[in-house]
């Protein structure tokens, strides 16, 4: 029986659109695709050279036609624009609610609430000048440890019951060595490396995954100065300062402007926030059970300017991996501060000195960035 014209028609119509379909998938979560971000680029207000001419300090009007035109605009802070960012708030306003990546604890009212404990006055020594009994004159390398003039770490490997992490206790004299990195040098969606080759492009002592960032297209991005992207998130922001501060706030929080005039260095968008904001243990997190209970885990930790750890946990197999409570417990003990979950599960992974140490869960995947240490000054 032959097939009717109609009916043919109807079959190449179902087999164009299949096609159709695949090549739009293919290209919009697939295949790599560069982007340009916004492009603006925040200066360091500490480095000792500093710009002949302040362009200033608020976002430019043009910051819109920035993320199609791929243009950068370079933004500097004179010195009372820097005091008055140091004497800022640690964290601004929020709503309590679930990120979708883990969920988040902080709320409008634990942001902006002072303890009512006797608080005492703020350490403003530079990093510069923290910890020089941490640093040696020259490079010294063991097993487990570096030192440099700019840079400490210490790595071990713990065990906390059935549960083994990667600590990687952090000093740095300059806040340009906390680096981040993007697969294939590339910001966009799609690209994708491993975190040994990310590494070993930036010559990196220790490295771990970061927020993968391009697995998305909501929350903040800013690495080593730039701001690729400002988008609204109910995430928790994790903002890595040029003075060496780190706070953890609700996305709902964070503003471009801040950001610029507060001199950030680093920003992530992943969580939930593991501390609260005056570093106690969080118990709760508004998220679902399968995300809450145990798993390989990455997160950061701050302790003050200049001191931050790296910690990867492995699970999904010998090691039972970590619920984001006893996470939050892991970096209290460890006296954090303040303290930052990662993307997790397979992507959990730490390289130290050009080799994965963990054992990643279903063999590690890549990701589109990773947070590393690294020397920013050469060394003979």
């Amino acid at each position: 029986m032959k097939k009717s014209p109609v009916l043919r028609n109807i079959l190449i119509d179902i087999a164009l659109t299949g096609v159709a379909l695949v090549i739009f998938a293919l290209f919009h979560h697939v295949l790599p695709r560069q982007q340009q971000g916004m492009g603006i680029v925040i200066s360091n207000p500490y480095a000792t050279e500093t710009p002949a001419e302040d362009v200033g300090l608020a976002l430019p009007e043009n910051a819109a036609l920035l993320a199609s035109a791929g243009t950068s605009d370079v933004l500097t802070m004179d010195g009372a624009s820097v005091a008055a960012a140091r004497g800022r708030k640690e964290n601004g306003g929020g709503k309590n609610g679930s990120n979708g990546k883990g969920g988040s604890a902080l709320s409008e009212s634990g942001t902006e609430a002072e303890s009512d404990a006797e608080t005492t006055e703020a350490d403003d020594t530079p990093i510069a000048e923290k910890f020089t009994d941490r640093y040696t004159d020259t490079v010294v390398v063991t097993e487990n440890s570096y030192s440099s003039p700019d840079i400490s770490i210490t790595v071990t490997e713990e065990t906390l019951g059935r549960t083994t992490y990667y600590l990687a206790d952090i000093y740095v004299r300059d806040i340009t060595c906390f680096q981040s990195a993007l697969a294939r040098d590339t910001y966009g969606s799609g690209y994708r490396d491993s975190i040994t080759d990310m590494a070993a492009l930036n010559d990196a002592l220790v490295a771990v995954n970061g927020d993968y960032y391009g697995n998305t297209n909501e929350g903040v991005v800013i690495r080593n100065g730039v701001i690729y992207r400002a988008n609204n998130t109910s995430c928790d922001v994790c903002v890595l300062y040029y003075d060496g501060t780190m706070r953890v706030m609700p996305g709902s929080a964070f503003t471009v402007e801040e950001a610029i005039a507060d001199g950030a260095w680093q920003a992530w968008t992943f969580g939930p926030a593991l501390l609260d904001t005056d570093g106690s243990v969080l118990t709760s997190f508004a998220s679902t059970g399968r995300i809450i209970s145990a798993n390989p885990r990455t997160a950061i930790g701050y302790y003050e300017p200049g001191h931050y750890c790296m910690v990867v946990v492995d699970g999904r197999g010998e090691s039972a991996g970590i619920s984001l409570p006893d996470l939050s417990q892991l970096f209290y003990d460890l006296g954090c501060v303040a303290a930052y979950n990662l993307d997790g599960g397979n992507s959990s992974i730490m390289v130290w000195r050009d080799a994965v140490i963990n054992q990643p869960s279903g063999g590690g995947r890549e990701s589109s960035d990773a947070l590393l240490i690294a020397e920013v000054n050469s060394r003979e």
